[in-house]
């Protein structure tokens, strides 16, 4: 079912100040909102939520935890502690806490094809040996032969997120 099939619920609430939320009910995207927005602002809210259901749909056939150690293991990398989707980082596709382990990774790359998100795994991988960017750093990354491909793709998708906003 593509997001656009998705019929949606809007429900405005005075009770409502500041929140929108936005969940699957029966097949029906149902988006509670405050009953003080516009319908220029409605519209918007109901495409960033359409968007943001539909993505963690995606992300919840992905299995990160697998993935990810399928590439540290081929690419001679520490597995993470732990790997989980993130939908709070609108302007990176990665981060890693390398006093922990943990790894988290942008939901806006369910939608990419999956050796983007390779990439991303693997330049996060290679944060729990090197923290910094450095030479070091890139030589590890770059064991991952799709490297120079995936930068690019990120590269035009974070040109196109920009021109539409």
């Amino acid at each position: 079912m593509s997001d656009t099939a998705v019929p949606v619920e809007v429900i405005r609430s005075t009770r409502r100040r500041k929140t929108v939320q936005a969940r699957l009910v029966d097949g029906v995207l149902r988006v509670h909102l405050p009953a003080h927005l516009s319908t220029a602002e409605e519209e918007r809210w109901v495409r960033e939520m359409r968007q943001r259901v539909m993505r963690k749909r995606s992300a919840a056939g992905i299995d990160l935890l697998a993935r990810a150690t399928g590439l540290a293991r081929r690419h001679g990398l520490p597995e993470p502690a732990e790997i989980a989707w993130s939908d709070r980082q609108q302007s990176r596709w990665g981060s890693c806490s390398v006093e922990s382990g943990r790894i988290r990774v942008s939901s806006r790359l369910a939608e990419c094809p999956g050796w983007v998100l390779d990439y991303v795994i693997v330049h996060e991988l290679a944060h729990l040996v090197v923290p910094g960017h450095g030479p070091r750093f890139w030589a590890l990354v770059d064991r991952y032969p799709r490297t120079e491909r995936a930068r690019g793709y990120l590269m035009a998708k974070d040109e196109a997120g920009r021109s539409a906003s």
